[in-house]
């Protein structure tokens, strides 16, 4: 069972710059089958958009994904870990903030993203979520 967050990690990430058309993150999340990107301005990460956050903030809002930019629709007050901290605090921290993602950052610099779907993998991977986490996509 693994200890810390580089073990379950995704490092293989998806970034936009803040100034990208909320329109075309939500192509890169279709190619790449993805719910979430990373936000960026240089290599200093500085958000997070998810699928759910397009939807609320953007659409339901009536707001023009092709006009608007990621840095209006995303979340910019993250929650991080470090790739050495521990998975159980990835878990707490969580539940506490009731999160489904979080960036792992060494510094300002985002290295990695740890879902509660490979949190599920890794410690029950015979539940409902560690079965459908597990699954080839359907798209």
């Amino acid at each position: 069972m693994a200890q810390q967050v580089r073990e379950i990690m995704t490092s293989d990430l998806v970034a936009v710059g803040a100034l990208t058309a909320v329109s075309e993150v939500a192509h890169r999340m279709r190619e790449e089958n993805i719910g979430a990107v990373l936000v960026t301005e240089g290599d200093r990460l500085c958000g997070l958009v998810t699928d759910r956050d397009l939807v609320v903030r953007v659409l339901a809002e009536g707001k023009d994904p092709g006009d608007t930019t990621v840095r209006e629709a995303c979340s910019p007050d993250l929650v991080t870990v470090t790739p050495d901290d521990e998975v159980d605090r990835a878990i707490q921290l969580m539940r506490e903030h009731s999160l489904r993602r979080l960036p792992v950052v060494e510094g300002a610099t985002a290295v990695g993203i740890v879902s509660l779907g490979d949190l599920a993998i890794e410690r029950d991977p015979d539940s409902a979520l560690g079965d459908v986490s597990a699954a080839k996509s359907n798209q």
